[in-house]
């Protein structure tokens, strides 16, 4: 029996291949949950106050960047260890718009995907959310984040996690994220997450116009809990928000993942092929010792 190395591959891909079928099965997709809150952003209402940055501060108590640059609007620049939500500026020769940055809440987090203890889970009201006993700070969830949005606190020997939680504690006692609660205009909402999505739509159907034809996090990634309307000249990836498409991260992983592990069939077909790569040079060598 004659193995060489294009027989090996195909040996692990036919292996693989059969564990395919049961394991692209194997993933359904998954929907907002009925008590699903989430947050509307409107880009064309947002005047840049940055009082929901102050709110969320606050509500948090987060301290202030030792490296804060005084005097600035872009400070901070990223979400930090200091900052669970951020406003900034996108500007251009012919027009400008405010975008807010935090969590985005995903109906199918590539995080909680990624976490292997269950730190990072979506509980009351599908926010995600933290449990620091159970995190090992391996920080897959910074890598497996498409939106860039789990931050650590790198400046302590045992740091945490610090990412919005839609402000559970304040969603515990019924009322709504301090951000929301704070903004003069209305940019930011917060509601039910079907009548949030109704809203967003209503908004364009009236002043199709005004907006970009088009609600982010609708479809994006899978979908999400935090709903974005834009300007009708700036589109969302100049807003910093990705091009996704609509499948959520974990699909892809988790896919990933299971064809190659599905019954164990991808790993024993590499064991199998490389046994009898063995088995054919021992056979080999013995046969050349006789002669």
């Amino acid at each position: 029996m004659e193995i060489n190395r294009r027989t090996l591959l195909k040996t692990i891909a036919a292996g693989t291949a059969a564990a395919a079928a049961p394991a692209a099965q194997a993933r359904e997709k998954k929907t907002a949950p009925p008590d699903a809150m989430g947050i509307l952003y409107d880009a064309t209402r947002c005047i840049g106050c940055k009082a929901c940055m102050v709110a969320c501060k606050q509500a948090n108590n987060l301290a202030s960047s030792p490296e804060s640059r005084r005097g600035l609007y872009d400070d901070p620049v990223l979400l930090s260890a200091y900052a669970k939500t951020l406003v900034k500026e996108y500007r251009s020769e012919n027009t400008f718009a405010y975008v807010k940055s935090q969590c985005m809440h995903c109906i199918d987090p590539a995080c909680v995907g990624a976490c292997m203890l269950g730190a990072l889970k979506k509980r009351e009201h599908g926010a995600v959310t933290w449990e620091a006993s159970r995190c090992i700070g391996c920080r897959y969830c910074q890598v497996a984040c498409p939106f860039d949005i789990p931050k650590f606190e790198w400046a302590k020997a045992f740091p945490k996690l610090v990412k919005c939680e839609m402000c559970a504690p304040l969603l515990a006692k019924g009322q709504a994220p301090a951000c929301a609660q704070v903004c003069p205009r209305q940019a930011t909402v917060f509601g039910k997450y079907t009548d949030l999505l109704e809203r967003a739509h209503r908004r364009l159907a009236a002043e199709p116009k005004r907006y970009f034809p088009k609600v982010y996090g609708e479809n994006d990634a899978g979908g999400t809990q935090v709903l974005y309307l834009s300007k009708a000249d700036v589109s969302f990836e100049e807003l910093g928000l990705p091009a996704l498409g609509s499948k959520p991260v974990p699909e892809l992983q988790q896919a990933m993942q299971s064809t190659v592990y599905y019954g164990f069939l991808g790993p024993a077909a590499l064991y199998a092929a490389l046994a009898a790569v063995l088995w054919r040079n021992r056979k080999k060598q013995r046969e050349e010792a006789e002669s």
